[in-house]
């Protein structure tokens, strides 16, 4: 038996390592804001509920007070700020997932490869943009036509920076770890939708939330949107305003221990349960 050697000069060729799962889910970011621009339906949606909600509640109530010289538009701002990231990211996360899964776009990344992490970066990242874009919207109108004030030191920008982001970040992994139990996407639209709209109204969106039953309370405190609610509020309202909570504080840590706790929970759950595709085991 002959062996034929290589012959001399030859150099294997060296292939590019393949892109991470990082590499691929932050390309995938444009990629989902351009899908999400593709749907004016949920563009406005997104956009237009929470500014009009903030008009038809400011043109009802405008003028009262919820309590020591805190009118009731500065106090729903702070509701409606928190329905928005829940909105863009909850909601919104967890309806389009169904749906992708449904209308098979989910198997064709499968196909390619992509790693769910990849998947999870892209819908993150989209959401942190279109959120951001919403929340300017909402607070400049606000500002202009109800005369809100806007947090005046850094302090308060910063609370407001890592409430919004923990809700973000809580609400996308809640979407995605929430869509594989909700079937189709029309089932998957009622159900989530449904759940949303009845969490603003135990969380003190729009009513002062000392001034609910005890039993909503003790309910809305286990879900994000109560504590994200309740962040926002100690952004836009004074340190007086504090006194009026159920705990007579802004309770600070314990908001950040909550949503924290959500976003690890969304999170454990998203890698123990996402499907590419409906009926996958």
């Amino acid at each position: 038996m002959t062996v034929t050697a290589a012959p001399t000069g030859v150099r294997a060729v060296d292939r590019p390592a393949p892109p991470g799962a990082l590499r691929i889910g932050l390309a995938r970011i444009g990629l989902e804001l351009r899908l999400y621009l593709r749907d004016p339906g949920q563009v406005v949606f997104s956009f237009a509920y929470p500014v009009i909600m903030l008009l038809i509640f400011g043109s009802v109530f405008g003028g009262e007070t919820t309590g020591p010289d805190v009118r009731f538009e500065d106090y729903f701002l702070a509701g409606i700020a928190a329905t928005g990231i829940m909105l863009t990211s909850f909601q919104a996360v967890g309806i389009a997932i169904a749906e992708e899964r449904e209308r098979g776009d989910l198997g064709r990344l499968q196909l390619l490869g992509t790693p769910p992490a990849a998947y999870v970066i892209g819908k993150a990242g989209q959401v942190v943009v279109t959120t951001a874009a919403q929340l300017a919207l909402l607070l400049t109108v606000a500002s202009l036509a109800y005369d809100v004030p806007m947090p005046s030191d850094v302090g308060r920008w910063l609370t407001f920076g890592w409430v919004a982001l923990l809700g973000i970040l809580a609400g996308t992994v809640l979407g995605i770890a929430v869509s594989p139990f909700v079937g189709s996407a029309r089932a998957a639209s009622a159900g989530i939708t449904g759940f949303s709209v009845v969490l603003q109204f135990f969380s003190g969106v729009f009513f002062v939330f000392a001034e609910l039953p005890t039993w909503m309370q003790q309910v809305a405190a286990v879900f994000p949107l109560k504590w994200l609610t309740q962040g926002m509020r100690s952004v836009f309202l004074p340190d007086r305003a504090a006194a009026g909570e159920v705990a007579g504080s802004w309770e600070h840590g314990t908001t950040a221990l909550v949503l924290g706790a959500w976003v690890i929970i969304g999170v454990v759950v998203c890698v123990r349960t996402f499907r590419w595709r409906r009926g996958e085991g």
